[in-house]
């Protein structure tokens, strides 16, 4: 069972990259830009106005005055830096969501409300004035409260969620499935990477170059994303979606699986095994016989003679497209059918460059799928091939997905 507390925590991080990726979609220009941890949480950059935003997540906290007072004061901090510089005014928003007790406040807030409820409090038993420390009349204060937006009706988790798929869904014309798992998990990858620049300009990205970016059509594996839906739904899913129903068609199927840097040859040749049996067909009775192709890209020489010999010992036939000894690799050998009659259950691929000789010769249906644990090994641009990018964690996730 998960940790709730960690999930909790989880959320909270995953609210506030939600939203900025919200803020982003929403942005009405393309040229329109966002701040990953500027003023504030999130500060939007359009043609016509700046906003700081601090987003906050609470879904088991009842709402009171003290939860938004400490933000208040540090956007208020800003607005006197700024008040009498060169920087033009900004807007501010508090965007939170709360258990309950949202009906404690009463928007808009007054100068008064302002001073006794959210800019005076105790530390240390010492009663304290943030709006006399910082030398701010009524009228100033006015000016402040002018520019600042509460909303402590914020989306919940999921609801958010959901209007984000929503609005990936249109913005790529794709269904739920290919927005949330493709183009929500980049877009999520995207802020993460940008939160974590330490200078402001690498944190700054406008509309049109965060929809560039997230653009492409890889399943990426993301260790909140899979806590957070659950490991085993993470990779059911999955299944669900590309894996279902796969041994029922005599296709070309392609499985590229990087290998981690500590492995052993028993998981390998268990893997080989279960992708061979799931995915071939070499029955008497079948028309159109048919194995799937396997390629270790970073697999030592030395480990992949280890395998074969394996497979040999046990009397598991392949194919790795040398007729003979000392053989290079041809096309035309590895391409031979897999039959009743020789019982070749897979295909063994040495390296990228094979792989990228062979898949152009091959005329009939093509489908690759692509485990990998940090960067693709290959980049497919034909439209026609059915190519799925699966990032990993674990060599052992491939036998739950597939």
């Amino acid at each position: 069972m998960r940790n709730r507390s960690a999930t909790d925590t989880i959320k909270g991080y995953f609210y506030q990259f939600d939203y900025s990726i919200a803020e982003i979609l929403n942005l009405s220009k393309d040229s329109d830009e966002i701040v990953v941890e500027g003023i504030e949480d999130i500060d939007i950059n359009s043609s016509t106005y700046e906003t700081a935003i601090q987003c906050k997540y609470y879904a088991k906290t009842e709402y009171n005055h003290s939860v938004i007072s400490k933000p208040i004061r540090l956007m208020l901090d800003h607005f006197k830096s700024v008040k009498n510089g060169t920087v033009s005014q900004i807007k501010y928003k508090l965007y939170g969501h709360y258990k309950s007790g949202q009906s404690k406040l009463s928007l808009p807030i007054s100068v008064k409300f302002l001073k006794e409820n959210l800019l005076t409090y105790t530390s240390s038993k010492v009663k304290h004035e943030h709006h006399t420390k910082l030398r701010l009349s009524d009228t100033d204060l006015q000016e402040f409260i002018d520019l600042l937006t509460i909303d402590i009706n914020a989306k919940e988790y999921q609801l958010q969620l959901t209007d984000i798929i929503s609005s990936l869904s249109t913005t790529f014309s794709c269904d739920t499935f290919d927005a949330e798992y493709y183009f929500y998990n980049n877009a999520l990858n995207e802020i993460r990477k940008i939160a974590i620049e330490d200078n402001i300009s690498q944190r700054t990205i406008s509309k049109k170059a965060f929809l560039d970016k997230i653009n492409n059509k890889s399943v990426l594996f993301n260790k909140w994303f899979s806590e957070l839906k659950g490991l085993q739904n993470y990779h059911k899913e999955l299944k669900e979606q590309h894996f279902r129903t796969l041994n029922k068609s005599p296709f070309e199927r392609f499985f590229i699986i990087e290998l981690p840097i500590k492995h052993n040859l028993s998981e390998i040749k268990e893997l080989v095994q279960i992708i061979s049996k799931r995915y071939s067909n070499l029955s008497k009775r079948e028309p159109k016989t048919f194995c799937p192709y396997i390629c270790f890209p970073n697999i030592k020489d030395s480990d992949l003679i280890l395998l074969k010999d394996e497979l040999f010992k046990e009397e598991f036939n392949f194919n790795d497209g040398k007729p003979y000894a000392g053989s290079k690799f041809h096309t035309k050998a590895i391409k031979i059918e897999a039959s009743f009659n020789n019982q070749v259950k897979i295909k063994i691929i040495k390296d990228i460059t094979e792989f990228n000789e062979l898949l152009p010769e091959i005329s009939k249906t093509k489908q690759v799928f692509h485990f990998y644990f940090t960067n693709p090994f290959i980049s497919i641009s034909d439209s026609g091939i059915k190519n799925v990018n699966i990032q990993i964690s674990d060599l052992n996730h491939i036998k739950e997905i597939i």
